[in-house]
């Protein structure tokens, strides 16, 4: 567990997206993605989370996703989203490293618990538009004192309130990591405790936020707030209404990134977007990588 947490401190994961042509997986594009992901400073990449939409997968799916990460970062870590038990033997079985517990509506802890017997888990604390759930303070920490729990996920995509709550919250549990998932204001919520991110932005432009997370361990305050302001452009690109748009929005910037092909961008559970906003993402990430170069 401890060796766990030590290898994600201060590391970036990317929630990454499956690129579809249609309905159809890419296995292809896949393939060529995760060896891209890899030659990136990434601590790993979590599968089956909301941006890899793992509930609507099928289970054949989802075990081609996770081989595919698990054979290209072998020395990585993988986190794989469980919504319930059986994606989470699932998740073992595919030789996962820990398991995204997606929130719980009727008894969190014990649902946590039952998770925790099959891999290690990152309980995760999400926004209620995006189907979360507003854990009380009690639930945190009941869930926080589980041995097997490493720590939590945070992401209220737009309330630094709630945020700067429950990063004092987290305070009172010195040895859980608290895992950024903040893809509007990610700068910022490294400054009030984060010591990872887990984040479906880094499914394009990873250096740049693993660089962002480095710097500030380091303390490298002029290349934090360079990299801070470049991350928030990215992210007024694309986590903006519809919010369920992000996920193809994702796509889109992975591919002018260079790591997906134009046409293996579809998301077929995720609302039309108009062209132009492809034409939006596509500029932010030039902008970015001209900032960085």
């Amino acid at each position: 567990m401890a060796a766990l947490v030590e290898r994600l401190a201060w590391g970036l994961v990317p929630a990454v997206p499956v690129p579809f042509r249609g309905a159809t997986i890419d296995e292809q594009a896949q393939r060529d993605y995760a060896r891209w992901m890899a030659a990136q400073p990434v601590a790993g990449v979590a599968v089956w989370a909301h941006t890899g939409r793992g509930p609507q997968l099928s289970a054949e799916q989802r075990a081609l996703v996770l081989e595919t990460w698990r054979e290209a970062m072998p020395d990585r870590i993988v986190v794989a989203g469980a919504r319930d038990i059986t994606m989470a033997i699932e998740a073992r079985r595919g030789r996962a490293d820990a398991l995204l517990a997606f929130p719980d509506r009727t008894d969190a802890v014990g649902y946590h618990a039952r998770l925790s017997r099959e891999l290690p888990v990152i309980a995760f604390w999400l926004y209620e538009a995006a189907g979360g759930v507003a854990y009380d303070d009690a639930t945190l920490h009941a869930i926080l004192e589980l041995p097997k729990v490493i720590g939590i996920k945070i992401a209220t995509l737009d309330s630094v309130m709630t945020y700067q709550r429950l990063a004092a919250l987290l305070r009172s549990h010195p040895d859980k990591l608290l895992i950024t998932g903040e893809d509007r204001f990610l700068g910022y919520s490294v400054m009030l405790g984060a010591r990872a991110a887990l984040v479906g932005m880094g499914a394009a432009l990873p250096d740049l936020q693993a660089h962002l997370l480095r710097s500030y361990a380091e303390r490298d305050w002029d290349a934090f707030h360079h990299a801070s302001a470049q991350c928030d452009r990215l992210g007024e690109a694309v986590f903006v209404p519809p919010l369920e748009g992000y996920v193809r929005r994702m796509l889109w910037a992975a591919a002018a990134d260079g790591a997906l092909p134009a046409e293996a961008c579809d998301d077929p559970w995720g609302p039309p977007l108009p062209a132009e906003e492809r034409v939006l993402v596509e500029r932010a990430v030039r902008d970015a990588r001209s900032a960085r170069a």
